[in-house]
């Protein structure tokens, strides 16, 4: 299992460092990336995973145009070389550590892509995620964030979109820990008290001169489990911003939301308003691989050199019922105004309200 990476003093447990400290077989390291023009009329998410204890790999790219979603996936068995990020045709190199990262997924039943994201700020280091299940960990991870541009290209079926780095903007994050992965474990004496829901929004954004990383997480009776806002300069200065206050509008027929309101306060105690709306909504669990997907499930063994490609008509009855019991990342519309001062930005707005939420008025799963 020694690898090109026990060169370097990296090194955080006697153990060479294609083997994870915990032998939890959920224990994970994946990146998560997304590119889009702003106009709502595409969104691109990408994600790429590794599972050391499962022993699997996998990768996704997942492409919202209208009502279709379509998804290529692959998966094959864990490479031990941590510097090699790759799965089958999908791969990622670090051109620069922190700040640049190149994507390419050779022609993959009629999908290429090579394109290379650049950070308009510096990563923001969010707050350690744990969440329990009665005495169980659940989720234990890390994570950082960062928006930036685009350059490259994507083809479908032999149309090519260019990304202008003028126009195409995206975000990325990469985590890693413990959450739920592979195939589905027995379940075991159920928690206690049971699982009623979760709400949670998170939102990395750039302006001019600033960008915005905001995660929130609550429970059923809104008390929040996460709970943080980092304003991120040019410069490098970090600004933790006071608890936001969050408004969500939703659509008529489903907990997808159209609009949100953030209200909070500078460092110096100036009031901050954000206003959100949504462009394109793509569901993460209709071909991306989280929570409640049926389909295609990260870390789960597929057989070596697996891959296909997936088709999805979000309009069709059958995959609409699934949307609202998932998380959505939507192109949004945003501004923000400070001191009356009004600014124009870009990113992406994700969020999920799932089972009961007394602040939002829902009282169960439907």
């Amino acid at each position: 299992m020694i690898g090109p990476a026990d060169e370097y003093p990296v090194h955080q447990a006697p153990l060479p460092i294609a083997l994870p400290a915990t032998t939890d077989r959920n224990f994970y390291d994946r990146c998560y990336v997304n590119a889009h023009d702003s106009s709502g009329d595409i969104f691109v998410v990408m994600g790429l995973g590794h599972y050391p204890v499962l022993g699997v790999s996998d990768a996704f790219v997942l492409i919202h145009r209208g009502d279709d979603q379509t998804a290529v996936h692959l998966s094959g068995a864990l490479i031990p070389d941590r510097l090699d990020q790759s799965v089958g045709a999908f791969r990622l190199d670090v051109v620069e550590p922190l700040r640049s990262v190149r994507l390419r997924l050779a022609e993959t039943e009629g999908i290429a892509l090579d394109a290379t994201f650049t950070g308009s700020f510096d990563v923001v280091e969010e707050q350690r995620h744990i969440l329990r299940a009665g005495s169980r960990t659940t989720l234990d991870a890390q994570r950082f964030a960062q928006v930036g541009t685009w350059t490259g290209a994507l083809e479908i079926d032999g149309e090519r979109i260019e990304f202008d780095p003028t126009s195409w903007v995206g975000t990325r994050d990469r985590s890693w820990g413990i959450r739920p992965i592979g195939e589905a474990e027995p379940a075991g004496r159920p928690a206690d008290p049971p699982f009623e829901g979760m709400w949670w929004m998170y939102l990395p954004l750039a302006f001019d001169d600033f960008g915005l990383v905001m995660v929130i997480q609550e429970e059923p009776d809104g008390t929040r489990t996460l709970d943080d806002a980092v304003r991120i300069w040019a410069d490098g200065r970090r600004e933790q911003l006071r608890s936001p206050e969050i408004a969500v509008t939703y659509g008529a027929t489903a907990r997808v939301p159209e609009s949100a309101t953030v209200t909070t306060r500078s460092a110096t105690g100036e009031d901050i308003h954000i206003e959100v709306t949504s462009l394109l909504a793509t569901a993460l669990h209709v071909g991306g691989g989280y929570g409640g997907d049926p389909d295609w499930n990260h870390g789960q063994w597929r057989g070596e050199g697996f891959t296909e490609r997936v088709r999805y008509d979000v309009a069709d009855p059958a995959v609409a019922g699934r949307i609202p019991f998932g998380v959505s990342d939507h192109v949004p519309s945003a501004t923000w105004t400070e001191a009356g001062v009004t600014r124009r930005g870009v990113g992406m707005f994700e969020h999920a309200c799932l089972g009961r939420h007394d602040p939002s008025g829902f009282s169960g799963w439907f």
